[in-house]
Order: C-alpha cells, then structure tokens, then sequence
C-alpha cells in the first residue's frame, strides 16, 4: 500500500484526550498555592536579611549592602548562614543543598517527580537564610523547586502516571517563577526548554493554566508590572549596532562559560576536602563575606543593583566590581552546595557585562547594552536563548529591544554550546551518572508507515491472531507494539480486512526509519548548480538526473 493511498484518518497531529482537562484542572490549584510560597520565600529572606543586617524587624526585600555595616558583621553572617544550611541538609534532607533546577530535572529524569514533602519545607527555609545572610544567590531556584515540590506532592495524592506527575511538577515549578518575577511566558518557555523535556499538549495546557493562574494571583501579593522599569521608546540601531549586539553575545557567552567552570572547580575543591559536606556552605560563606567586604553591594538577591544597570545610573566602579566579584562569590560559593538560585546573580554579572560594553559601543538608549549582556549570560549559561530573551522583555517591558536582544542571546548560546558540552544546569546531572539531551525533533518513526517497510506484501491471506499492527500504522506505534509484547516481528493486517495477514514486520525493517534520519543528516550532495539557476545544464531538461 503506497504511503500516498494510507488512510491518515486514525491519527492527528497531537495524541490527546480528555484526560489533558483533569491535568489542568488539577494545575489550577497548584498555579495559586506557587504565587503563595513565593511571597511567602520573598518575605521571609526580606524578614532575614533585615534582622541581619540592620536589627529590625521588616519583611520588606532590602539590599545588604544599601548601607554601611561593621566589617566583621559582612564577614561573619554569611559564614552563620553557611554553617545553618549545611545544618539542615545534614539533619534535614540532602536534597535543599544546589540551586534548585538541577535537583528538579534530576527529579523528573530519575525519580519519578516524586519529591519528599519535607523539602517542600526545608528548601525554601535553608534559601532564606542563605540569601538573607548575604548569599549573593537569587530566589527563583528556590522557589522554582518548592514550586515544583509542591506540584509533585499533591500529584502523588492522586492516582496519577508519572508524565501526570510531571507535568504537575513543572507546572508548579513554573507558577512559583511567574509569580517571582511577573513574568507568565518566559516561565512556560522554561518549562518547555528546560523542564519538560517534551513539547506536547499534555503538558504544555496544565503548565499554561498554572502560570496564568500564579500571575494573576501574584498581583494583590507582590503587584504588577516590571521588576524593573526602563526608559522606553525607539531605539535607533544601524548595521554597526546590530553587529555589535553580536560581539556582545560572543562575550557573554564567554562569560557564562567562565562562571560555569569556576562552578565546578569550585564544587570538586570542596569535594577533596578532608571534612563533612556540612562544613562546606561555612566555608563558602567565608568566600561570600571576604567579597563583601570588597563590594557590598555584591551581597544579596541585587535587584537594587540591577535596576541601576538597566536604568544606565550605576558607576563605572561599580561595575567592574560587581563583574569581578559578584562572579567569584557567586560561582565559589555555589560549588560548596549552599541553597540558592541562579537567575538573579546572572542578571547582575550579565547587566555589569553590558554597563562595561556601554563604556565602549556607541551609546543607543540608557541600559542599553546592560539588557543586551543580562539575556547574554542568560542564553549562555541556561543554554536556553528563547528564555532568557522573553524572560529581559518581561523584566523591562522594553519590547522595541526584542531584535538586539535575540542576536545577543543566539549569539551567547551558540559559543557556549560549541565549547562546552554541558551547563551549569545540567553537568551536575551528568556527575551523578545521568545523561540527558536537550534537543527536540520529530521521531522519524512517526513519519512513517508499516506500508512503507513491511515485507511479504504479496503473501497468500490467512488468519491472524494478537498482537498485530495494521498497513496504517506509524512505525512508532509498532515499536510500542514490540515493546509490550516482547517480540520483534508482527503481523501485518489492513484496517479494512483485520483479520487476515497481508504480510510481517520485523525489528530490522522498523529500524529503516532511523536509517533514513541518520542519511538525511548525514549524507550530503549538491542537488542545483550553478548554470541550472541560468536554465542550462541537465536540471534543464525533463528528467535530467545525475
């Protein structure tokens, strides 16, 4: 049976069924208890760094370093901060210690989304001290994981497969980001390049739904509009401009390297160390507060300073401060497996990146080239550019900038994937013996048919028994097939007649498929040349072949 002739009416371009409705319905809920724990996270680390750092009692997100503060206090709380979260992780759960989104994938990958319960409360505690005590981390990890914690317990109340599991998880750990920074679609493009590792209907409507609902709940709690506000309006760039947007990129992508490696050697440092992982926070607060005393404004969550960086009134010293310390302290103390996230750090190292450039390229508008580096860094160190892109216009709103910022962050993401095979994300992953990829494309077995490889399709006609695939059915479904029965070659029948064999399939047919892909990638030919495009030549002429 010709693939031209196949009836397709069985199949559609999404698998999905009702079933997509109860998930999303079951999203709803979780989408509105995320916004929650972020206000609460966000208020407790304000609630933190204010008896910290200024002996009063206030929930209000404060910088640690707007104010001048005795030295040996810089030098001492971060260390305190280190000493409790080992503490926790220690006699708590091993699970608050990193950044949030590796402890989310690993979940999903290898455990099932099942998160314990206890994490749901230790991590966003352990992150609050962290952060409050001068940790230069950012709150979105955290809380993307307590997000995703929470998502998980309440699907595993529920009779649930682990893809439903899943997809409640991210939807949790999606909602709790949206609700941090206002920002509903660079949230769903997280979960679709980061967390889902899929692009389908089942998962994409509940983790929609849940974002939408965290956004509009986070209104009343923490507000609406941009994080940070920027001046607007047209921005005049000439070929100059947009070349340098490249050159911006390239840099940052370097940048996101550098601070990826720092991450990691860091991390293997502390791993040779001759005490209990416990200790290691402490001495990464050490770390935090000989930066401090450097550059104090280099402590904290940094929205303060990021502000100042897209809004173009940040000093020069400043910059090269923040760029040199802030990564430093940042990646240092990360390796020691302290808790907290990544997000916000990147947005000040990669607005400081731009604040540098803006000294150099030819001014364009005020915070500029700052939002440039910020979605850099971001397309670098994530590996995920679509993100880090939506994620600086929902921040700024300053949507006239989307083409500079997609050529900085494409370019960002192209070095940083070509030298580095992993991200920061990702490679503490892989050192615990798990593998994942990141690229998506459709499976060649889906694209063809049982007609298209079967053989002994002149066969005489007998009964059939189960299992057995028809004439119509993609060569995914017949992998499937085999999967479940245990067996590597079926029968073949045709929808109209099922009772009767018109011929087999077997395993080494079913990989032709893959062949097929692998040539197309693979195999390469020149199919015009130059006189053809003239009309002249053998492509000239009907049924000119090669």
């Amino acid at each position: 049976m010709p693939a031209a002739t196949t009836d397709l009416r069985h199949l559609g371009d999404f698998d999905v069924g009702p079933r997509l409705l109860a998930i999303t319905a079951f999203a709803l809920p979780i989408g509105a208890v995320s916004a929650g724990v972020a206000w609460c996270l966000l208020r407790l680390i304000g609630l933190i760094t204010n008896l910290v750092f200024y002996q009063r009692l206030g929930t209000a997100l404060v910088a640690p370093g707007a104010a001048p503060h005795p030295p040996l206090l810089i030098l001492l709380a971060p260390i305190c901060g280190g000493l409790v979260v080992g503490l926790v992780a220690r006699f708590g759960s091993e699970k608050i210690r990193g950044h949030g989104i590796p402890e989310a994938i690993e979940s999903i990958l290898t455990g099932g989304s099942k998160v314990q319960p206890r994490v749901a409360l230790l991590k966003p505690l352990a992150s609050a001290v962290a952060i409050g005590t001068g940790g230069p981390f950012g709150a979105e990890g955290p809380i993307i994981m307590t997000g995703g914690a929470f998502g998980s317990i309440s699907a595993q109340l529920l009779h649930l497969s682990a893809d439903e599991r899943k997809t409640l998880l991210v939807a949790g750990a999606a909602a709790g980001m949206a609700a941090t920074f206002d920002a509903p679609l660079a949230s769903v493009l997280l979960a679709v390049e980061l967390l889902l590792f899929e692009w389908r209907p089942r998962s994409f409507v509940p983790v929609a739904a849940a974002v939408a609902v965290a956004t509009i709940v986070r209104v009343p709690l923490l507000g609406s509009g941009p994080i940070f506000p920027t001046p607007t309006g047209a921005l005049h760039l000439d070929a100059a401009s947009y070349a340098l947007c490249v050159v911006s990129g390239i840099l940052a992508g370097l940048l996101a390297l550098l601070a990826t490696s720092l991450v990691y050697l860091s991390e293997d440092t502390f791993a040779r160390l001759p005490i209990h992982w416990m200790w290691w926070p402490a001495i990464g607060g050490l770390v935090i507060g000989l930066g401090g005393l450097v550059v104090p404004q280099a402590l904290g969550v940094g929205y303060d300073v990021i502000g100042s960086e897209l809004n173009g009134t940040i000093a020069l010293n400043l910059i090269v401060g923040i760029l040199i310390v802030k990564t430093l302290i940042w990646s240092l103390s990360l390796g020691s497996g302290t808790s907290g996230g990544v997000l916000a750090p990147m947005l000040m190292i990669g607005g400081a990146l731009g604040g540098l450039e803006a000294q150099i390229f030819p001014h364009v508008a005020p915070g500029f080239w700052p939002l440039v580096g910020l979605a850099g860094v971001l397309g670098g160190l994530m590996r995920s550019p679509l993100t880090g892109v939506v994620f600086a216009l929902e921040l700024t709103h300053r949507y006239e900038a989307l083409l500079p910022l997609l050529i900085g962050a494409t370019a960002a993401y192209a070095i940083s994937i070509l030298i580095l095979r992993r991200s920061v994300l990702t490679e503490k992953i892989a050192r615990r013996g798990v593998h994942l990829t990141r690229e998506y494309s459709v499976d060649p077995l889906e694209v063809l048919f049982v007609a298209d490889v079967m053989s002994d399709r002149d066969a005489p006609g007998g009964p059939i028994g189960a299992p057995f695939v028809f004439t119509d059915d993609t060569l995914r479904h017949v992998a499937y097939a085999m999967a479940e029965s245990g067996r590597t070659e079926l029968p073949v029948a045709a929808r109209s007649l099922p009772g009767v064999a018109v011929g087999t399939v077997r395993l080494e047919q079913l990989l032709e498929g893959r062949l097929r892909d692998l040539n197309e990638e693979r195999h390469r030919t020149r199919e015009l040349r130059p006189l053809e495009l003239l009309g002249a030549g053998r492509g000239a002429t009907a049924g000119g072949g090669r």
